[in-house]
């Protein structure tokens, strides 16, 4: 399975993966003077091809003091290829320091191609008065801010695909804050034992229920698991399972039997703790007027206990009025118990003049998110629509 994915080119963030070994207790390491190594040779290689994948890699500086780690694309091969794809010879290499602290002799700062320090105000002018011009440094305020930092990297130096190798504090603040995408665990067969190892999640809140195994694959004796989270974010700030539903529902929309008379749109019902409740698409089945929201919800019970905490993904912004049904796709989400939405674009003008489906549910107190990076997946299945707004902007 490829491991090569990215949000649309008009994200915010880039797609954030996280990399790490482990024993089968969990550690990342042992207390000993030298790095316990987890992994064997072919594994370092799979690593090594995802690191040529990426735009950009990522260690805290704590991982920089303990490891001195050189983070590089070792085979040749790869990075002829990336040459060959106009990308630079090696990705950019980024370390994240709150008090600026960092050894300018670390391997680190001598290998690869650019470098970048994202730190505090604070930290800042230790940073750059200790690597002397070695990286740039960037200050993100009084505090380390992990949203400005991938906004950053995103908007100001055209990262896509962001791949984070550590260290444990980094990995729990990301997953905590649901900024990661996904997450590749090599699991090597050894148990350290020790309560002073350094584990790779630390406490504090997490998401609710479970992440969802997408991959598990042998290599040598190390087995590779890769997870994605699933739980909806719970408030106005969309999360990494948002983004991952919001393109599921993008997908359903291609479902749709063509209409020169309503939109091709797809919806997933999904509840807090991850799990996929329900999902539709427009004209689905026999029935050639039902919406993609009226669709998912018919297929839920109405006494789920689950649907109030539960959120609506939709690739077009649901109904405030139609012709063809007695109740429009907002009121059947308000009707539900479901009080938060997540779409990708706002409904044009071509059926409806001032439909507004995000001020119904905003006025009953639902929340609306709309991400209109996503806005060029929903609209690819209303091309049918022959001079009209359906068409990609």
């Amino acid at each position: 399975m490829s491991t090569e994915r990215a949000h649309p080119e008009s994200a915010p963030y880039p797609y954030v993966l996280l990399s790490a070994a482990v024993s089968l207790d969990g550690c990342l390491d042992d207390t000993g003077p030298e790095r316990l190594l987890l992994s064997g040779p072919a594994d370092f290689d799979r690593v090594d091809a995802v690191r040529a994948s990426a735009d950009a890699l990522l260690v805290g500086a704590g991982t920089l003091r303990a490891d001195n780690p050189r983070l590089l694309v070792n085979s040749a091969e790869r990075r002829a290829v990336r040459l060959a794809r106009g990308r630079p010879e090696y990705p950019l290499k980024v370390t994240v320091t709150g008090s600026g602290d960092l050894d300018a002799g670390a391997r680190f700062w001598h290998t690869g191609g650019d470098k970048l320090v994202y730190t505090t105000d604070r930290g800042a002018a230790r940073a750059a008065r200790l690597l002397g011009g070695a990286a740039e440094v960037v200050a993100l305020g009084p505090e380390l801010d992990w949203r400005a930092l991938l906004g950053h990297l995103r908007t100001e130096r055209g990262v896509g695909r962001l791949m984070v190798e550590g260290g444990a504090a980094v990995h729990t603040q990301l997953l905590q804050q649901g900024l990661a995408d996904e997450l590749h665990l090599a699991l090597a067969p050894l148990i350290v034992g020790d309560p002073a190892a350094p584990r790779l999640f630390g406490p504090g809140r997490y998401q609710e229920g479970r992440l969802r195994l997408v991959e598990s694959r042998r290599i040598e004796d190390v087995v590779l698991l890769r997870y994605e989270p699933t739980a909806p974010g719970t408030g106005p700030l969309p999360t990494a399972a948002d983004r991952h539903w919001l393109r599921t529902a993008c997908e359903l929309a291609a479902l749709c039997p063509p209409s020169e008379t309503a939109f091709s749109v797809g919806a997933v019902v999904v509840a807090a703790d991850g799990t996929e409740l329900a999902r539709g698409h427009s004209r689905e089945g026999a029935d050639p007027v039902v919406h993609a929201e009226e669709a998912a919800l018919a297929k839920t019970d109405p006494a789920d206990p689950r649907l109030p905490g539960a959120t609506v993904y939709s690739s077009l912004e649901p109904c405030a009025r139609r012709a063809s049904r007695p109740a429009p796709c907002a009121e059947l989400i308000l009707r539900a118990g479901v009080r938060r939405v997540v779409t990708a674009w706002r409904e044009p003008d071509t059926f409806v003049v001032a439909a507004d489906g995000t001020g119904v549910l905003t006025g009953a107190g639902a929340e609306v998110l709309v991400l209109p990076e996503y806005e060029d997946l929903a609209k690819p299945p209303n091309r049918h629509l022959p001079g009209r707004s359906g068409g990609p902007s």
